[in-house]
């Protein structure tokens, strides 16, 4: 088959587009998936530039092209084990089943599916603990995959399969920054809203009955208040300044990076802080008296409880949700797409199209 292989952590060299590679074969308990296609994700960039080490200390971009020198190979991973590989990336994986391993009922072919990009079946269910698709096993950047039956979902819908593909890595990690962070009926910020994560929170925070203040480039402005958005700030403005002390009650943050003190001075007191990305930097440095005075609650937000994708697929069937899909490549196209989702042009999510 048809496959990107990451051969080890690094630049775009690390991706070795194949066409010999052995098409997967389901074990007990697991589905082969015809890829049908599979978005990008800032994971799938990470992960192949080792950014996840913590030796590195810059934003996730700067590494993107060459990756960082100085990454560390036995932590530079999710789950801070090392990476074996060649693996096949993609977080994303939307297509349909073709076959399925022993204890899976052959009613499942022929269903259109998405796979849960945090998979729990490989650690046995347990809390806190989870393999990423793409990452810990192969994912969606081939023409076939496998994946858990249990943690394969067939979802009824009339999108297109590129927009089908966008949900998994970046609808559910927003789903469940809102779901940590119990958004109801109140003012949410959004940091990075303009990306996939970003965007898909501006509409699931709409749907809480949320009001949402967005940050996003200038130049985005308008389609980030297409998707639902109350008011957009510009991302380099002075948040103090243009919202006000005490101004939200929920900050939703992709970005992290030197201006993080400002999310934390317009947090009302008990404001909840989420975070589950730091595209800016991983470093940030806090004034603990904000915390405790302001009796502030931070979440960090990666492991997914089964109601946050459950949750996902609802609003897909009743029509609540529609994601943005900016454009589409050839599977074979990888390295031009990483380089225009490291560009941040664009609106939404950019989409691999494998070969049929």
């Amino acid at each position: 088959m048809h496959a990107v292989l990451l051969t080890g952590h690094g630049g775009y060299e690390a991706l070795e587009y194949r066409t010999d590679v052995a098409v997967p074969q389901p074990k007990p308990g697991e589905v082969l998936i015809r890829v049908a296609a599979a978005a990008i994700n800032n994971t799938d960039i990470n992960t192949r530039t080792g950014w996840y080490s913590k030796a590195v200390t810059e934003g996730s971009n700067l590494g993107g092209a060459g990756g960082f020198q100085g990454a560390d190979d036995a932590d530079a991973s999710w789950s801070g084990v090392p990476l074996k590989f060649p693996r096949i990336q993609g977080a994303d994986a939307c297509g349909q089943i073709v076959a399925v391993g022993e204890g899976v009922t052959a009613a499942r072919i022929g269903e259109r599916v998405i796979v849960r990009n945090l998979l729990r079946s490989y650690v046995g269910w347990k809390p806190f603990d989870c393999w990423t698709f793409g990452s810990e096993c192969d994912g969606g950047f081939a023409q076939y995959t496998v994946a858990p039956s249990r943690e394969t979902f067939a979802v009824d819908c009339d999108w297109t399969d590129a927009e089908l593909a966008t949900i998994p890595c970046a609808w559910s990690t927003a789903e469940n920054m809102l779901h940590r962070g119990k958004v109801g009926a109140e003012t949410v910020l959004i940091t990075g809203a303009s990306g996939g994560v970003g965007s898909s929170a501006v509409q699931l925070a709409k749907l809480r009955g949320a009001t949402v203040i967005a940050l996003a480039g200038k130049t985005k402005a308008d389609e980030v208040m297409a998707l639902g958005a109350d008011r957009v700030v510009d991302r380099k403005a002075d948040l103090v300044k243009e919202l006000g002390h005490d101004s939200v009650d929920v900050v939703l943050d992709l970005v992290g990076g030197s201006g993080w003190p400002q999310l934390l001075d317009v947090l009302k007191k008990g404001g909840r802080y989420v975070i589950s990305g730091a595209i800016a930097g991983p470093l940030a440095q806090i004034d603990l008296r904000t915390l405790y005075l302001k009796d502030l609650t931070l979440f960090g937000a990666t492991f997914q409880d089964d109601l946050v994708f459950e949750n996902l697929v609802s609003y897909i069937e009743a029509g609540r949700i529609r994601p943005v899909v900016a454009r589409t490549y050839p599977l074979s196209d990888i390295v031009q797409a990483q380089k225009d989702f490291l560009a941040k042009g664009h609106v939404g999510k950019l989409v691999l199209i494998p070969p049929f």
